[in-house]
């Protein structure tokens, strides 16, 4: 490994998970959106389903304010910090391990969150069907699902490359750095280019690219398919878009 001196060094790898880590700089500082899903939560006056839910940034919040809630994730790494972090808290929150198009919890909800884009990871419209199938099986008439929907394209012209305002953290001394690079589209997902660098108590700096690719979703296809799993449309939501972040729309719909 090379320091930013260029001299090799031994790097001391870091306390926390790589996949915390990174899920930390990258959504952890996002709030522009909790204000609605505390709002749904508390019309909701019941249990809550938080889908794809990190390391906590919804689910956590909901809870310190009182709400029984329930978290799902597929990164077993993610799913282990938000339960150290709730217990470290004081707060309980039920945690699983699972797939957001196949989870059976063996229990109802009287909201399900998906924030942050989690519908537009599934793999194309077979996915999002069947983590819609999911989510109804888990819902009484009238309760209610909530999917949050973002176009980072929106208002930019295609391969354009983005200006340098990384996502910074200070994480048990480590500095991790996140900088969109290029958004582009690709067959039907939008993909994001990302350049991580991270660095030591010691100065040393570790580097890598990773691309993450959104499915291109609209809210009006997924109320369409949502109509076919058990789905109607309440209503939707916008969230405005902040200095750091894109806007998003939220499709809030109801089990018939």
């Amino acid at each position: 490994m090379r320091s930013r001196s260029g001299r090799d060094a031994l790097v001391t790898a870091p306390a926390i998970d790589e996949a915390v880590a990174w899920h930390d700089v990258e959504c952890a500082g996002y709030a522009a959106d909790l204000a609605l899903w505390r709002e749904l939560a508390a019309s909701a006056g019941g249990a809550v389903l938080e889908i794809g839910a990190g390391t906590g940034r919804v689910a956590l919040d909901l809870a310190g304010r009182g709400h029984e809630v329930s978290a799902l994730d597929s990164d077993p790494a993610l799913v282990d910090e938000l339960g150290s972090r709730a217990r470290g808290r004081g707060l309980r929150v039920r945690v699983h391990r699972g797939d957001a198009r196949s989870f059976a919890l063996g229990r109802r909800f009287t909201l399900i969150v998906a924030p942050m884009q989690v519908v537009q990871l599934l793999g194309g419209d077979a996915g999002r069907r069947s983590a819609l199938g999911a989510a109804r099986r888990h819902l009484d008439a009238g309760d209610r699902l909530a999917l949050a929907l973002a176009d980072p394209l929106e208002g930019l012209a295609a391969n354009a490359v983005l200006p340098p305002l990384p996502d910074v953290r200070e994480l048990d001394g480590w500095v991790y750095s996140s900088r969109p690079v290029a958004l582009r589209r690709e067959q039907g997902a939008i993909a994001i280019d990302r350049i991580r660098e991270c660095v030591s108590p010691t100065g040393e700096l570790r580097a890598s690219a990773v691309t993450v690719r959104l499915d291109v979703v609209d809210a009006d296809g997924l109320a369409r398919l949502a109509t076919e799993t058990g789905f109607h449309e309440q209503e939707r939501r916008p969230v405005p878009a902040t200095d750091a972040y894109v806007g998003s729309e939220v499709l809030v719909l109801e089990a018939a």
